[in-house]
Formats: structure tokens, sequence, C-alpha cells
């Protein structure tokens, strides 16, 4: 499953010339019964497989240290993108990918691991997530995506959505591109693509809106305005 998707396209020609590389462990290769087995039946019963401690600590510490341990699980702190961000000017880190009913918890009081989602839904187990997670990661390395400003207004890096898109050909099935990004103004059609992701941040994700009007709240300009207001 690794790279998988990760193996063609920018990320692909970034693992090829190593701006970045990837060593996938197998965690049945530490397994000491001769039925290579990872999982058992989970305490105190009840349905499916629970992946066992004592095999995944011995493939955790197996690997090299000094990088984070994560393990994608939907019990974990929902992945952002200043997390990705300070992930991709690290050192690297060790992903761990559950399957089954989960991981003996055992696991992480005895060992520092961050458990981490990608979103409230069901896989079948944590490597798409984990391959999600790379791919958040390594389009930020140096030289992966071309040019360094190809994803300053990305979706989540201003704490917005993205603006909306358009392209040729300027007329298509009767409806046009908004007149203000074809008059060459660069500071009105800067002006509306800062509008326009602000309404649709407060329409399509009024929780990603409120922390971003917190944040501006309380900026320091943001204080000096609340003091004011105070005062009248």
């Amino acid at each position: 499953m690794f790279p998988g998707p990760l193996g063609i396209s920018l990320a692909g020609r970034g693992l090829r010339v190593g701006l970045w590389s990837i060593e996938a462990v197998q965690i049945r290769d530490f397994a000491t019964d001769k039925h290579r087995s990872v999982d058992d039946t989970p305490a105190g019963g009840g349905a499916g497989m629970v992946m066992r401690a004592d095999v995944i600590a011995s493939a955790l510490d197996s690997v090299a240290p000094g990088r984070p341990i994560l393990a994608m699980t939907p019990r974990g702190k929902p992945l952002a993108q200043d997390r990705v961000r300070q992930l991709a000017e690290g050192p690297g880190a060790i992903i761990l990918c559950g399957r089954f009913e989960g991981i003996d918890e055992r696991l992480f009081e005895a060992r520092e691991i961050e458990q981490v989602s990608i979103g409230d839904y069901i896989l079948s187990g944590g490597e798409m997530a984990a391959l999600t997670l790379l791919d958040a990661c390594i389009r930020l390395i140096p030289g992966v995506m071309g040019a360094p400003s190809s994803g300053m207004d990305e979706s989540f890096e201003t704490g917005l959505l993205e603006y909306p898109q358009y392209t040729r050909p300027v007329e298509w099935e009767g409806r046009t591109i908004p007149e203000v990004l074809r008059s060459g103004d660069h500071a009105k059609i800067e002006a509306w693509r800062r509008q326009r992701a602000e309404i649709d941040t407060r329409s399509r994700r009024p929780d990603l809106w409120e922390r971003h009007e917190g944040a501006r709240i309380q900026s320091p300009s943001g204080a000096r305005r609340r003091k004011q207001d105070d005062t009248k």
C-alpha cells in the first residue's frame, strides 16, 4: 500500500529525487507465534479482533528513535494544517496504522504516541489515513510542489476556505467568469478573493469562521479595538 498514490505525480517525483523517503515496516514480522498473529479477541468479549500491544511495541522499538510516533485512529485529535506544517518541518514521523477493532490501550500508556484522526468516519484501516497525512506533509516539503507560493492561498493555510477558482472558457453553459477576475485590477481581484473566502467559510464551515474571528479578536489591534469600544 506504500507508497501507493504517493509514488506518482509531484509526490512521486519528489520521492524519486530524494526530497522525501518512506520505509514500510511489516508489523507481522514481529509476531512470535507460528501463525504470526498480531491480534486477539477483545478482553471482556465482543465482535472483531484487537491488535496486540506487545507485537506493535516490538515493531515500534525496532525503528530508530528521535521522531514523533503518530497512530491513525478515530479516537485521536483531528488533524489540522498547523500540525501538518509542524510535521513537514520536523525530522519525519513514525506512523502506526491500526486495523480491526483497534489497538490494545496499554500500548498508548507504555509509549509516547500521538493519536490522530482525519475525520469523523470509519475506514477499514489506518493505511488510507496515513496516506492522507503523508500527502498533506509531503506537499509542504520545499521543492515538491515547484513554486514555493503554490500552496499559500490553499484552504486552511490562512484559517479560511480558499476562494472559488475559474479558468477558460470565459463563458460555459451560460455562466461567465466574474467580471472582476477579468478586469486586470489586482487590488480589486485580491479584495474579491478575500471577501469570497470569508463568505464561503462563514456559510460552509462556521466552526472555522468562529476560530478565525476569535484569532482576529485576540490580535493586538483587536485588543486595542475592544478597549476603545468598552470606553464608549
